[in-house]
């Protein structure tokens, strides 16, 4: 009886011991390692995150799934440039920016060299060549296999292998992205691995998260993917408001500062937006009355900004700051102070 008992007292104590090994073994994971294989969730969401993000010369490309290895030499609306450094992408931006309604055209000059999300660098030699890698990058954003751009890992993090039965293998300290992305792309079917946490990231560019999970880390990608989508359809918004803005001729119907309503201010005048982004305001009454000059930019984040500013009438110089577009259509556009919320404007097409 006293050997039973003993036998069940060593028999709970290696129980025990087991699932203190059990659970060490996915605090490190942050999740069972069995999910952490190498076609788990977990290891298409670094992958991708760690895929070279060619989106940053997209105005000069047109492909975010690569980008072009400086020198190159392009034609942009007409006019040729070479663009030897990253400090040359200005130019090209320049000549894109001088009119916002027309349809923007860059010809490259084959061939050139881009390097590819997977990081390798092939030569392309025509545009034949140079359209198959469009439609190979619409295919990858499509299967939801594009590099995900809004969450930037900082490194160093580490990630511990293990094999099938759970027992640690080794672990990888691992320096930067490519070197992410090579581990991932090439780490083997009979292994697990888990990222050892908390580590950080960067999202949309501008806030520092902790990450504790794997599950959080597919929160915050999900999270941020909504956020890039919303900018792209804010961007879209504003490509459409520009579009309105230029073909039609406007009116001030409601300007409400403090309370009071001063549209009869602004009735004498049409207000006209040009393509070049100037604005002009004509008294179509007093014909010796000067016009108002000023200029207008459209923008956009999460939402749509439309900044006005006008020189040489008082008036109108009330109206020069940065509005957000609350609604527009053909028709009416409304807007409200970025300052003060309680001031509004209505421009209603004539």
């Amino acid at each position: 009886m006293k050997n039973l008992k003993l036998m069940s007292v060593i028999m709970l104590g290696l129980l025990f011991g087991l699932t203190s090994c059990q659970d060490e073994i996915d605090n490190e994971n942050g999740n069972n390692p069995n999910t952490n294989s190498a076609d788990s969730v977990t290891a298409s969401n670094l992958e991708r995150s760690a895929k070279h993000d060619g989106s940053f010369d997209d105005f000069l490309d047109g492909i975010s799934c690569s980008s072009i290895l400086l020198p190159v030499t392009a034609t942009v609306n007409g006019s040729q440039v070479s663009v030897v450094s990253e400090s040359d992408y200005q130019q090209v931006l320049d000549i894109l920016g001088q009119f916002n309604t027309d349809d923007d055209q860059v010809v490259l000059q084959f061939p050139l060299t881009v390097k590819l999300s997977n990081y390798t660098e092939v030569v392309v030699t025509n545009q034949m060549e140079y359209d198959a890698l469009i439609d190979a990058c619409n295919q990858a954003e499509s299967a939801g296999q594009d590099a995900i751009a809004c969450l930037d890992i900082n490194f160093p993090i580490t990630i511990l292998t293990y094999s099938l039965n759970f027992d640690q293998t080794g672990s990888v300290v691992i320096e930067s992205e490519q070197q992410l992305y090579n581990f991932m792309n090439n780490f083997s079917d009979d292994e697990l691995f888990s990222v050892d946490y908390p580590i950080t990231a960067i999202i949309n560019g501008d806030s520092n998260v902790t990450l504790s999970s794997d599950i959080d880390l597919m929160s915050r990608i999900n999270e941020c993917l909504a956020t890039e989508d919303a900018m792209d359809e804010a961007e879209e918004s504003a490509d459409t408001l520009e579009t309105i803005l230029v073909d039609g001729l406007f009116q001030v119907e409601s300007f409400v500062n403090s309370g009071i309503d001063t549209a009869n201010d602004y009735a004498e005048y049409t207000v006209d937006f040009a393509n070049d982004l100037t604005v002009t305001a004509v008294n179509t009454v007093d014909m010796a009355a000067q016009d108002v000059q000023g200029t207008y930019e459209v923008t956009s984040e999460i939402d749509v900004y439309l900044s006005l500013n006008f020189t040489g009438n008082a008036s109108f110089e009330l109206l020069n700051q940065t509005w957000e577009v609350t609604s527009y259509s053909e028709n009416s556009i409304s807007l409200q102070s970025t300052v003060n919320a309680s001031v509004t404007l209505i421009l209603s097409q004539i």
